[in-house]
């Protein structure tokens, strides 16, 4: 069916998006994230979103595809397209449906399938070669199989709502003492944080009695243990018995994989946790598997994406597509609004001198990136080799002192002070930091998650790192996203003047244009 052109598909619900692919180049062409400048983190796709993805269309779309979804915890919902679950042929709608005036193909596959395809379909690995699929998230904690006709085999679930477990015990350690902590969404990556600076063999016995009720909990209300309820995610003893769930968890799921997936096929990870280095890390360090891949839009952000890939694997019989990680939202430069703001063009040796200087500095051009880690797009800039800076981070993003601040590293320098999984361009892996100059980005544990970048990845963010390198003797800084709290990035010049001068940035890279504040 050589017919197919482009397809354009919406995630509603939580992690709403639109994203299109062109079929007959295989190429992702945007996706649009419905959090993205500066909307509520998780929020359903808006008018904005489809205005936004609509400007990219000269003429209407050849296939209309829609990521199925159903709302939890209600007596009833109706489920959106092909509903939450299945990865057969019963989890697809095809049909046809009329679309301002002309009559389209429609496709619709369930969420599953969404997390499924994502991951393969921006998998580095060609098709036919067979691969294991993790998703686990909120709902799903299962493995699959693709194998080289494109079948999905779901070989089984571990545990159901693995990433709500985690959440359910941030929502206890923050709760104002009323009863009941239903497993939901938020929370996660501040209990990431809390458990990467805990020990989990330091958990004491109400501790492990904790960690077992919320494995073993099979609806949404977790049994509690008291002495930890409102005990705040910074207590030692909460960072201690975050770290043990997270163990058990991890546990759980590798001891399935050991018995189960042994034909030595790569692992695809999508889904919330996706997005835990640390446990990214272990599954690397296995040996079960050739090769480990996660998806920068691992989360629900990414399933426009891979039911759009599901709808080209039906139609064409083709499901990996070229796609870039800066494939947001394009960014809006409003500053002629803003009365009395004057910049100057963007120097990279002018920047790099006020980062050496100890300037904080944010940075906004181009497109946003897909997924949530910032990537040089949407990012905060700083120098990495002194504590306090991470403390001026973190209060900057009202986050504990020493949560991590990520590090961003010239790719070919990146061996002269990191190990492990390299290059690693996405920001979604664990290395060790091996060089004692870059207190800043270096973990309780010794560890840090690296963007590496190359100058065909990144020509200007390579440049100001090359500078930064020149005065310093170190092509890395201090990277963190630039979004206000509980919002998807920034993408306008007003709103990161007022984020600027709230947070107390030293300067901002708007668009091609430096201000200092």
């Amino acid at each position: 069916m050589g017919w197919i052109v482009k397809i354009l598909s919406f995630k509603s619900g939580t992690g709403g998006a639109l994203a299109a692919i062109d079929a007959a180049r295989r190429e992702l062409l945007f996706s649009y994230e419905a959090e993205k400048d500066s909307f509520p983190k998780n929020t359903s796709a808006t008018a904005d979103t489809f205005i936004a993805g609509a400007e990219w269309f000269g003429d209407l779309p050849d296939v209309l595809a829609q990521s199925g979804t159903a709302k939890t915890g209600l007596e009833y919902a109706t489920a959106a397209g092909a509903g939450y679950f299945g990865v057969s042929s019963d989890a697809v709608t095809i049909r046809k449906k009329g679309f301002f005036g002309r009559t389209l193909d429609y496709f619709s596959s369930s969420h599953e399938r969404a997390h499924i395809w994502t991951a393969y379909g921006l998998s580095p690995f060609p098709q036919g070669q067979p691969c294991y699929v993790l998703v686990w998230d909120d709902v799903l904690g299962d493995f699959y199989e693709v194998d080289e006709s494109l079948s999905i085999r779901h070989l089984g679930r571990v545990m159901d709502r693995p990433c709500s477990r985690l959440t359910a015990a941030h929502a206890l350690a923050v709760s104002d003492g009323q009863a009941g902590n239903p497993m939901r969404k938020g929370g996660f990556g501040r209990i990431l944080a809390a458990a990467s600076c805990g020990n989990a063999g330091a958990v004491d016995a109400k501790g492990r009695r904790l960690i077992a009720q919320l494995i073993s909990a099979d609806d949404a209300s977790v049994p509690i243990e008291t002495c930890y309820r409102g005990i705040g995610a910074q207590d030692p003893r909460f960072r201690d018995m975050a770290a043990g769930l997270s163990d058990e968890i991890f546990a759980a799921f590798a001891g399935f994989a050991r018995a189960n997936l042994t034909a030595g096929h790569p692992l695809l990870i999508a889904g919330e946790g996706g997005l835990h280095a640390g446990w990214t890390a272990r599954w690397q360090d296995t040996g079960l598997f050739p090769d480990v891949f996660v998806p920068p839009p691992a989360g629900d952000v990414g399933c426009a994406i891979g039911t759009a890939i599901d709808a080209m694997r039906h139609f064409t019989g083709q499901a990996k597509i070229g796609w870039s990680v800066y494939a947001g939202q394009p960014f809006h430069d409003d500053a002629a609004a803003n009365a009395g703001l004057k910049g100057s063009e963007i120097d990279p040796d002018q920047i790099a001198a006020a980062l050496a200087a100890g300037d904080v500095i944010g940075w906004a051009a181009g497109n946003c990136e897909i997924g949530p880690r910032a990537l040089g797009n949407r990012s905060i800039f700083a120098a990495p080799f002194d504590a306090a800076m991470r403390r001026r981070l973190n209060a900057m993003k009202d986050r504990p002192a020493d949560s991590p601040i990520s590090p961003v590293c010239l790719e070919e320098d990146a061996a002269l002070h990191f190990a492990g999984h390299l290059p690693s361009p996405h920001m979604l892996y664990r290395q060790h930091v091996t060089d004692g100059r870059l207190a800043a980005v270096s973990h309780a544990d010794g560890t840090a998650r690296v963007q590496t970048v190359s100058k065909n990845q990144h020509p200007m963010l390579h440049a100001l790192l090359l500078a930064f390198k020149k005065r310093s003797g170190v092509g890395v800084l201090c990277n963190t996203s630039l979004n206000f709290a509980g919002a998807g990035f920034i993408n306008k010049t007003s709103d990161l003047h007022h984020f600027a001068t709230a947070a107390r940035l030293d300067g901002f890279v708007a668009g091609i244009r430096y201000y200092r504040i």
